[in-house]
C-alpha cells in the first residue's frame, strides 16, 4: 500500500507538558483510517498539526513526500480539511461560497465545481443561501469546499456532530466513495463508534497522546477470543465449574445459561467437560463484539484522559 500520509515519533508538548508523546503511524491511498480516542485523548491536538494549525515540537509529519516543517505549502496543497465545524458566508449561495473558494487556488474550473456539487449531491440547492441549509448540507458543502482542488487527503475531525441519521448515513457514504473511486486517503476522527466501524478501513487508538493500538477494523473487533453463549442446564452448575477449572476464562452468567470469553477451538472441549458432568448443552451462539465493545476494553485500564 502507498502511504500518503507518514506521522513519525510526533511529540507536542506546551508549558512543559507533553500533549502528544513519540506517536507514529502512515495512512495509505485509497483508505478510511479512523482516529479514536476518549474526550481530552489528543486527537484534535494531532489534527491540528497535520494540517499546520499547531506547530510541532518534535518528529515530522509528510503528506504526499513533502514535510509539513520544511516545507508547508507543498505538503497542505494535498489536504481537504474540515476541523469541526465548515464556517461558510451564509448571505451568499452554497455556489457563491465555492466560487469565492475557488479564487484562491489556481485552475478550479466551473465544470470542477459543478462536478463537485454533484458529488455531494447539492446539486438541488447549491443556488440557495446558505442561512437556508440544514446542518447536514452545510456539512456536505463544506465537503464540497475540501475536494475543489482534488486533494490527495481528506481530514475530517468530528463530520457527523449534530446531524440527524439520515445526514449521518449521506456522509458516510461520501467518505467511503471518495476513498474508493478517487483513491484518496481520508482520516476521520468521531467519537460515534457504531458509525466508525461502519466507515474505516483502520482504527488508530489514542489515549493520554500515547497511540496504544493501530489495527484493521475487522481485526480489532474480532480479535483472538470471542464471546460464546452456552445454553446449559443447569446453568448455575456450568458456571461454578468453569471458575473452578478455568480462573482465568472470563465467565457470566446471562439469559439463557453461560457467557465465556476463549478461543473458538477451545469450544468442542468446554462442550465435552459440561457432558461428562451432567450438563445438558442446548445451543451454542458466538455473541459478536462491537467496536465500540473493544474500545472501551482496550481503553479502560489505561488511566483517564487528562489533555487534547
Amino acid at each position: 500500500m502507498e502511504s500518503i500520509v507518514v506521522i513519525k515519533d510526533l511529540t507536542k508538548v506546551i508549558k512543559g507538558r507533553t500533549i502528544i508523546d513519540n506517536i507514529s503511524f502512515n495512512v495509505n491511498k485509497g483508505e478510511v483510517f479512523g482516529f479514536l480516542g476518549p474526550n481530552g485523548a489528543g486527537k484534535t491536538t494531532t489534527i491540528r498539526m497535520i494540517v499546520g494549525l499547531m506547530s510541532i515540537t518534535s518528529g515530522d509529519i509528510t503528506i504526499g513526500g513533502a514535510s509539513i516543517k520544511t516545507k508547508f505549502e507543498d505538503a497542505v496543497r494535498h489536504v481537504g480539511a474540515i476541523v469541526e465545524n465548515p464556517e461558510m458566508y451564509k448571505f451568499l449561495s452554497g455556489y457563491q461560497n465555492l466560487v469565492h473558494y475557488a479564487r484562491m487556488v489556481k485552475g478550479i474550473s466551473k465544470e470542477k465545481i459543478d462536478e463537485t456539487v454533484k458529488l455531494v449531491g447539492l446539486s438541488d440547492r447549491i443556488h440557495d443561501k446558505v442561512k437556508t441549509y440544514s446542518l447536514g448540507m452545510r456539512q456536505r458543502l463544506g465537503l464540497a469546499q475540501c475536494l475543489l482542488h482534488d486533494p490527495k487527503v481528506l481530514i475530517l475531525d468530528e463530520p457527523t456532530n449534530g446531524l440527524d441519521p439520515a445526514g449521518i448515513r449521506e456522509i458516510r457514504d461520501y467518505i467511503r466513495l471518495l476513498a474508493r473511486e478517487k483513491g484518496m486517503a481520508v482520516i476521520v476522527s468521531s467519537h460515534i463508534l457504531s458509525e466508525m466501524e461502519m466507515m474505516c478501513d483502520r482504527i488508530g487508538i489514542i489515549q493520554n497522546g500515547r497511540l496504544i493500538d493501530v489495527q484493521m477494523v475487522q481485526e480489532f473487533v474480532h480479535s483472538n477470543t470471542a464471546s460464546f453463549e452456552f445454553e446449559t442446564i443447569p446453568s448455575e452448575k456450568a458456571l461454578d465449574l468453569v471458575k473452578a477449572k478455568f480462573p482465568n476464562v472470563p465467565a457470566a452468567s446471562s439469559r439463557n445459561g453461560i457467557t465465556l470469553e476463549l478461543p473458538k477451538k477451545e469450544v468442542p472441549e468446554m462442550v465435552k467437560l459440561f457432558v461428562e458432568e451432567d450438563i445438558q448443552v442446548f445451543g451454542i451462539k458466538e455473541v459478536s463484539k462491537t467496536l465500540e465493545d473493544r474500545f472501551l476494553e482496550v481503553t479502560s485500564d489505561k488511566g483517564a484522559p487528562d489533555h487534547d
